[in-house]
């Protein structure tokens, strides 16, 4: 599930409206297995740094304006599509807590870094 949040925001952010060369192979994002905590850890600091820039940068005149690409097989204006990502986003992040819960008997869990 973090390759493919990591996918999603590099593609859809990242790549269309900030303009890097980001390549996705969403197959991949589903079917690698046993990528260490290093490296996704390393790939989640550059997503959240090319999304967090990418944002800052947006005019409200860019906002309003279309989306690139019709992703959901119609045109949308680029708020609504970034509203759309923040609840894939969100739909994911509680995905991944659920089967946290699962994994540590509903144990707190302390995230160092």
């Amino acid at each position: 599930m973090c390759l493919h949040l990591i996918g999603n925001l590099n593609t859809y952010i990242g790549k269309q409206l900030g303009g890097t060369d980001y390549v996705r192979d969403r197959e991949a994002e589903f079917t690698t297995r046993h990528v260490p905590k290093t490296e996704l850890l390393a790939r989640l600091a550059t997503t959240s740094e090319v999304v967090s820039r990418t944002l800052a940068a947006l005019s409200d005149e860019v906002l309003s304006e279309p989306y690139p690409e019709e992703v959901l097989g119609y045109p949308m204006t680029t708020h609504y599509f970034l509203t759309h990502l923040n609840g894939h986003l969100n739909y994911h992040l509680g995905q991944i807590d659920y089967h946290r819960r699962l994994l540590t008997s509903g144990q707190r869990v302390t995230y160092v870094q």
